[in-house]
């Protein structure tokens, strides 16, 4: 019984990206419409998003939106298409789409702000006539979505996904009225959170059903070493908490249609080593007789950014070389600069970030490095399996469910697909990166690994089934 589905999101690719929200967002859509799904998302109008040439009629305003009159519009861009909430007292300001470098102070409004308007036009349609069966609400910035739906005795259907549970827009309890929450449900077991008030709280109680972005992580989030604080709240949602592992984009992230590569595929493998001779030229490296290692991440501890300077030097010293491309703390990028400064010619670094370099690391890479102390779902690990990189990843979340690990068995029957590692720590990744060396020079293995990663399936079809069985499940 396919229906309409509202799905919230802070963050929503092509418009804005800041993490693999953004791609989730923005993958959705046409993924469920192969299962008869009508998806719209609804994101804020950041400046330079609010209107332009692709920008439809108004098709839901209110004159008092925390503050300021507020609209929404269908935009469109590069063949995907939002609904745009125009707010400009929220949302018309310079930074990213949270603050940078620092959080905006009124998060707590923005965001309440864009839940109250996806609640509402949950409730009472578009002018157009389209009116949701089901809302989808992602991470902390739409959690009281779920909200504003219950405490309004809404029969509309929810759902709230955690793709990062880390985040959980904490804002003070003395805000409950000027965000329109009811005094009442500030309680243990509804809104409060030591204190304070959490919005991804709120969509974990409120919601009519809860899911992450890989069953491991659904598990692992029932446990205090990974729920942060939250791991009772899932635990308590356990019979509705289902874990979802993400897709990616197969037509963009295509190593035999890349507009940005040498060309390659499971049957001619030379466009690889094409890729791999111009990464190192363009990162300054040479004589890398082992695995060439990329890493495209945020730097910070939570990716294992951290372990590098203690196991790379031993992998460096067995022939292997290392490029990254990301940015983060400061400090850990000043640890990146040092190593690379010990390793010249060996460890190549760039601050910052550029999409079409990625697509050049992933396909002239060897390997690809997820050391994560935690990773939801993940995926640089994909994008490396899909272009014949092995991927070297902790044993935690999705890096768990799309590796499979280089052990012996797996080995054997030929289904290995790169190498895990547990406990998260040095001595552990370091060990993976002699076992990553050791098989790179076992060529016939090499490329049994390779050419079974990029048959894996990694595009959005398995999931988008089930996300349409779930709400289907809702509305029964």
């Amino acid at each position: 019984m396919p229906g309409k589905v509202l799905s919230v999101a802070s963050e929503v690719v092509p418009f804005i990206k800041t993490g693999g929200l953004a791609d989730v967002a923005g993958a959705l859509p046409s993924a469920l419409a192969d299962h008869g799904w009508d998806m719209r998302t609804l994101m804020p109008g950041y400046r330079g998003l609010q209107k332009g040439p692709n920008a439809s009629k108004v098709l839901w305003s209110v004159d008092d939106l925390f503050g300021g009159p507020a609209s929404v519009r269908s935009c469109t861009q590069g063949g995907a298409a939002v609904l745009m909430l125009d707010a400009p007292h929220l949302f018309d300001r310079d930074g990213g789409p949270y603050g940078d470098p620092k959080d905006f102070k009124d998060n707590a409004i923005r965001f309440a702000a864009l839940s109250w308007a996806a609640a509402d036009i949950a409730q009472n349609g578009l002018q157009d006539g389209w009116t949701p069966a089901v809302l989808h609400a992602h991470d902390w910035q739409a959690g009281l979505a779920p909200a504003y739906l219950q405490f309004a005795g809404s029969s509309v259907k929810s759902v709230t996904t955690v793709h990062n549970i880390a985040f959980q827009g904490n804002a003070s309890a003395a805000l409950l009225g000027a965000l329109k929450l009811p005094i009442s449900a500030f309680t243990p077991d509804c809104l409060e959170y030591w204190g304070h008030l959490s919005t991804l709280k709120a969509g974990l109680v409120t919601a009519d059903a809860v899911t992450t972005v890989s069953p491991t992580y659904a598990a692992e989030l029932m446990r205090p070493e990974f729920g942060m604080g939250l791991d009772g709240v899932i635990a308590s949602r356990s019979a509705d908490l289902h874990g979802i592992l993400n897709g990616i984009d197969l037509d963009l992230w295509n190593p035999a249609t890349d507009p940005e590569i040498k060309p390659f595929r499971i049957g001619d493998m030379k466009g690889k080593g094409l890729n791999r001779t111009a990464l190192l030229a363009e990162f300054g490296l040479s004589d890398i007789s082992g695995p060439l290692a990329v890493i495209v991440s945020r730097l910070t501890t939570q990716k294992g950014i951290d372990l590098l300077s203690q196991a790379i030097p031993d992998f460096v010293a067995s022939g292997g070389g290392l490029a990254v491309l990301g940015s983060g703390d400061p400090d850990l990028e000043e640890q990146l600069k040092v190593l690379a400064k010990a390793h010249p010619g060996k460890v190549g670094l760039r601050i910052g970030y550029d999409d079409s370099l990625s697509h050049r690391m992933f396909a002239g890479g060897d390997a690809v490095l997820v050391p994560s102390r935690f990773e939801p779902c993940g995926l640089t690990q994909m994008y490396g399996l899909r272009y014949g990189a092995i991927p070297v990843v902790a044993a935690t979340g999705g890096l768990a469910d799309t590796v499979i690990d280089a052990n012996p068995m797996a080995l054997a029957d030929g289904v290995a697909t790169g190498i895990q590692f547990h406990p998260v720590d040095a001595m552990s990744f370091g060990r993976a990166l002699r076992q990553l060396s050791t098989l790179f020079a076992q060529r016939p293995v090499w490329r049994r690994m390779q050419k079974r990663g990029m048959t894996q399936h990694l595009g959005w079809a398995t999931s988008s089934a089930k996300y349409a069985a779930l709400y289907e499940s809702l509305i029964a």
